[in-house]
C-alpha cells in the first residue's frame, strides 16, 4: 500500500512539474560564449566604422566587451543582449565598475526577440545556423545604412562589403562586415 501511494505521488509531480515547464517558455541558446579577443573586438568596431553617438547592439553579448569598448573608444551607446544570468550580472558589474551605466544597457534575453530598429551596428559572434535565423530579422527591422559584423561566421546569401583576418596567438579570426541592405551572393 505504501509503494503505491509513493507511486502515485511520484506521478503527479511528474504532471505538476510538466505543468511547470510547459507554462515556462524555453529559450534557445544559440551559441556557446567564447569570448572574443580584444584586438578582435577593436578591429570589428573599426571595420564598421562606429561614430560617436551611433548605437551599437551586440547580440550574445556575453561579459559586455563589445559594447563596452563601443563606448570607451568610440564614445557611441551599447545594447548588450545576453541570456545567461551569470554573464548578464557580470557585464552590468563590468558596465557599472567603469562608470558607463548612461551609456551601455545589458539586456537579459532572447537575442531573437531584440528590437533592432534603434541599431546602427550590430555584432555577432554566433554559429552560422544562427546568423541564418537572424538574417529574416536584419533584413525587417535594421534601417538603410547600418552595419553588421560577424566574428568568424558568414550570413549565408549575403555577399560581405569587406572581410578582414586578425591573427591572435596563432589562431585566425575572420570578420566579416555587411552594410544594409546587404548585397545578395
Amino acid at each position: 500500500m505504501e509503494t503505491r501511494r509513493l507511486s502515485v505521488a511520484v506521478l503527479w509531480l511528474s504532471v505538476a512539474a510538466g505543468l511547470c515547464l510547459a507554462q515556462r517558455p524555453y529559450v534557445e541558446r544559440l551559441a556557446p560564449f567564447v569570448p572574443s579577443p580584444q584586438v578582435v573586438v577593436e578591429r570589428m568596431l573599426e571595420a564598421a566604422e562606429v561614430k560617436p553617438g551611433e548605437t551599437v547592439y551586440d547580440l550574445g553579448c556575453g561579459d559586455g566587451r563589445i559594447v563596452i569598448a563601443a563606448a570607451r573608444e568610440f564614445r557611441a551607446k551599447g545594447v548588450g543582449v545576453e541570456l545567461s544570468n551569470d554573464l548578464v550580472r557580470q557585464a552590468r558589474d563590468q558596465v557599472n565598475r567603469l562608470g558607463l551605466g548612461n551609456r551601455v544597457t545589458i539586456l537579459q534575453g532572447d537575442l531573437l526577440e531584440v528590437d533592432l530598429k534603434p541599431a546602427d551596428v550590430v555584432t555577432l559572434y554566433l554559429l552560422t545556423e544562427s546568423n541564418d535565423r537572424l538574417k529574416p530579422i536584419f533584413e525587417k527591422s535594421l534601417r538603410p545604412g547600418a552595419r553588421v559584423v560577424s566574428h568568424d561566421f558568414r550570413i549565408r546569401g549575403w555577399k560581405p562589403l569587406e572581410v578582414e583576418t586578425v591573427a591572435v596567438s596563432g589562431r585566425a579570426h575572420t570578420i566579416y562586415v555587411y552594410r544594409m541592405p546587404p548585397t545578395k551572393d
